[in-house]
């Protein structure tokens, strides 16, 4: 399959995992930079080469075989991301970036022997969970976004759903890390606003960076 079929099937399936669950082929374009028309051009042909199912003016819903591509698509792209971190330390922002080449050059056999060399990780350096060699997902998540948690409670980062270099420079500065703690000092409701504390260090945080943070409650 082409580069551009196997991004747009990732892009339905990732489009799909978010809260908006938005997979209209307008939604698709503006997630892949291409316009509303190429889109529909697209969706129509893989709808004949039963990848999707597609309906005028509806969402997009990949088939059996079509979640499959994305799947096997995703874990080639968490494996080099979590490699490319392991070996080199690379910024969160610039393992998304190669691992988006480097996805499409890569095998499954290459991709098995990957996942052995980092001891079959579940996870991604984002948080993101890694589809097993089956193109099955084991782990269970259940984060919340940042704005959802409860004053005076700590809890662990376990996401970073993003892909743009501003918002992982500014995690990378200030502590915002996978796995790493923080407690939530203060919910400013009203303005969409939370408070946290990680490192001994006050950080106030807009929903711009509260709805794409998630993380897990600490026992």
């Amino acid at each position: 399959m082409s580069v551009a079929i196997e991004n747009f099937v990732k892009a339905i399936y990732k489009n799909g995992k978010r809260d908006n669950n938005d997979t209209k082929p307008g939604n698709i374009a503006k997630e892949l930079g291409i316009s509303n028309a190429a889109a529909t051009d697209m969706a129509k042909k893989l709808a004949t080469k039963d990848l999707l199912n597609y309906k005028k003016y509806q969402e997009l819903k990949l088939t059996d075989k079509g979640t499959k591509m994305a799947l096997n698509v995703v874990r080639k792209h968490r494996l080099w991301e979590a490699l490319l971190f392991k070996l080199f330390d690379m910024s969160l922002h610039d393992i998304h970036r190669e691992a988006e080449l480097l996805e499409h050059q890569t095998s499954d056999l290459l991709a098995n022997k990957i996942s052995e060399y980092l001891g079959n990780p579940k996870f991604d350096p984002h948080g993101d969970p890694i589809p097993n060699e089956d193109g099955e997902i084991t782990t269970t998540d259940t984060s919340i976004p940042l704005s959802n948690t409860e004053e005076g409670k700590t809890y662990t980062i376990s996401r970073l759903m993003s892909d743009d270099k501003e918002f992982f420079d500014f995690c990378a500065q200030n502590g915002l890390k996978y796995g790493n703690s923080i407690l939530i000092s203060k919910q400013f409701s009203k303005n969409k606003m939370t408070q946290i504390l990680i490192n001994n260090n006050t950080i106030l945080l807009n929903q711009d960076f509260t709805s794409i943070i998630y993380v897990n409650e600490q026992d």
